[in-house]
């Protein structure tokens, strides 16, 4: 587990909501503080879906894309949000191949990767994660997501501190 905390929070903020960079996350849940509180829970009501369940909700959690927005306007406006937390999971199949390739032998029923988002006082921070579901001596998925992590973060020109 690591904290990275977030250089430019307007930019990055801008980036998450906006971009699509983190559209291939998960969401858990979402807290948002502005002139209201509002909490989203981000797991399927998969009966909602009757028959279509696997076309129009594949996962357990909520994708990102589908529920940013919702987000954004809930955010904008003209004074800043008192704080936020998102609790986002990378989805099952990039965490397959993200394992794989760094020869774990660990799959996606075993860990999820998640990152949680949380805004406090003018402060963005990101804290990585790794939520195991089997006992297993085997500690490297942690390493394993904390550097992935930090890649993914550099490779969209995020900018970030650990702390």
């Amino acid at each position: 587990m690591i904290v990275l905390q977030i250089t430019h929070t307007k930019n990055f903020m801008n980036t998450l909501l906006r971009g699509s960079d983190f559209d291939e996350f998960l969401l858990e849940e979402a807290v948002i503080k502005a002139g209201n509180s509002y909490t989203i829970d981000g797991h399927i009501n998969k009966e909602f879906y009757g028959d279509l369940v696997s076309e129009e909700a594949p996962y357990e959690l909520s994708r990102w894309s589908d529920i940013k927005g919702v987000c954004f306007e809930l955010i904008k406006g003209r004074h800043t949000p008192l704080g936020f937390k998102f609790i986002m999971q990378v989805k099952p199949e990039h965490t397959d191949a993200l394992l794989e390739k760094k020869g774990s032998a660990l799959t996606s029923r075993d860990v999820a990767f998640v990152i949680n988002i949380k805004f406090a006082e003018g402060v963005t921070t990101i804290t990585s994660a790794a939520a195991i579901r089997t006992f297993s001596l085997d500690k490297s998925y942690e390493q394993i997501w904390d550097e992935s992590i930090k890649r993914f973060l550099a490779s969209h020109n995020i900018e970030f501190e650990e702390i």
